[in-house]
């Protein structure tokens, strides 16, 4: 899955990199820039563009759970990540970007991005790395599911 579609960079870098039998689902909430990604993209069989809020689709979604979350807005970092934590298989990525720095960020930003680094901790299923690479990752492992009854 990925969450900010954008106007497709992100999506095209996943589709670069997936096998024919893969399948993406990419959400975005600004249709402008879906249809842009659209207009590039949209032809790949194994892409499904969703036009939607990414905190709404986290919290109505209820299909199989992802091999890789690439999240590139608020929803799944900031908020809902419990959820998206809960999406994803044993075994799974999650690539979170913009943790560095942006002199576009508005001034309760750093605030929120340092609350998300601090809180990484606490999720006990998931392995987490800070990278300051680019604009500054987070890339994490799921760990296996608890056994049953623990």
């Amino acid at each position: 899955m990925e969450l900010g579609t954008g106007v497709g960079v992100g999506t095209a870098w996943l589709l670069d990199g997936m096998d024919a039998a893969t399948r993406l689902i990419t959400v975005e909430n600004s249709a402008a820039h879906q249809e842009v990604a659209r207009r590039h993209l949209g032809d790949d069989p194994r892409v499904c563009f969703v036009y939607a809020d990414a905190e709404r689709w986290l919290r109505s979604y209820a299909g199989p759970r992802f091999d890789l979350a690439f999240v590139d807005c608020r929803p799944g970092k900031f908020t809902g990540l419990d959820r998206l934590v809960r999406l994803l298989r044993p075994g799974a990525l999650y690539v979170g970007d913009d943790l560095n720095p942006q002199p576009t960020w508005l001034d309760d930003h750093q605030d929120r991005v340092d609350r998300f680094v601090r809180e990484l901790p606490r999720h006990e299923r998931m392995r987490w790395t800070l990278m300051d690479w680019a604009s500054g990752l987070v890339v994490a492992a799921r760990l296996d599911d608890p056994p049953y009854g623990a």
